[in-house]
């Protein structure tokens, strides 16, 4: 159980937002599988405001897939204010804000990790969003700017006192980007200066090893990303299935959920990728990889994947 603001989440296990791939197909995916708490992709302050199409399809959502929290990001407090009053409108459970990408289109904007060098930006932003949020306010950063530089204890303490009701800290510093290890003993640090739960996220690639790193940090809810593509077990005790026909149920729920609520023919090579990621430790998987990738179109991906099941 966690507890974040005055919402009960079943469990501390929770799917974090993955660029490019956390939608609403896989958010539902993630939720049936375990995930106790879904976290969308990162949405543009901006792209919200001006109304941009691109962006409002990413507020997709379901019933089903609650809690849901949706991630915003941007440099601006005034344009958070505008953009959260908008995001209220589709009802997310929690809004995080993003102060932990290093990708540099976020970065060179002033967002994202950008925003660990000015904490009083930061700051401000956190502020501007609380004020309008109609939902508990989280913040998901990262250990810090470099090694030499570690700010993620002056943010948890600087947004608990804003009125965050959780942070997530990625164990790995924004020059690290997704290389090298991450950091477990700087979520235990933040851990021990804050009375909100702490959410501690980078490396974890199972269950076990989910609590296990709660054990050792203290933290109170374990955020995976990229262990939890092609492998939706990743949230439950009992893991990945040992064999390929056992794991087949989960890639064809997944292709029905992507037909439901995606445009099949213009996103093939996104569905393609996706499901291409289930088959690659299995004995003849890059057979199969290969032949997913060459599918001409989804009805096609679909009579192959199901004909794996015979």
């Amino acid at each position: 159980m966690l507890l974040i603001g005055k919402k009960n989440i079943a469990s501390p296990f929770i799917l974090a937002p993955l660029a490019g791939y956390s939608d609403l197909p896989f958010r539902l995916l993630c939720r049936e599988y375990g995930a106790a708490l879904v976290v969308s992709e990162m949405i543009s302050c901006h792209g919200l405001m001006y109304d941009q199409q691109k962006t409002i399809r990413m507020l997709a959502s379901n019933p089903s897939e609650h809690p849901v929290s949706f991630q915003l990001f941007g440099a601006d407090p005034e344009s958070m204010a505008k953009a959260t009053a908008v995001l209220n409108n589709y009802s997310p459970d929690f809004i995080d804000i993003n102060m932990g990408c290093p990708a540099r289109k976020v970065t060179k904007k002033g967002a994202g990790s950008a925003l660990m060098k000015d904490i009083k930006l930061a700051e401000k932003i956190l502020l501007a969003v609380i004020s309008q949020s109609n939902v508990p306010v989280t913040v998901k950063t990262r250990a810090g700017i470099d090694k030499k530089n570690t700010t993620a204890i002056d943010f948890a303490k600087m947004s608990e006192n804003c009125g965050a009701a959780a942070i997530t800290i990625h164990g790995r510093t924004w020059s690290q980007g997704f290389r090298g290890t991450a950091d477990w003993g700087i979520v235990s640090e933040v851990k021990k200066s804050v009375t909100i739960p702490v959410i501690g996220n980078g490396d974890v690639t199972s269950h076990l090893q989910g609590l296990l790193r709660m054990e050792e940090s203290g933290c109170d809810g374990i955020m995976i990303g990229r262990a939890a593509l092609g492998n939706p077990w990743v949230f439950q005790p009992e893991g990945r299935p040992g064999n390929m026909r056992n794991i087949l149920p989960a890639v064809i729920r997944h292709l029905e959920l992507m037909e439901n609520y995606l445009d099949t023919d213009r996103q093939l090579a996104y569905i393609r990728n996706h499901t291409g990621r289930y088959f690659s430790t299995f004995t003849g998987s890059s057979q199969i990889r290969k032949t997913i990738y060459a599918c001409p179109d989804f009805h096609e991906l679909k009579s192959f994947i199901s004909s794996l099941t015979t």
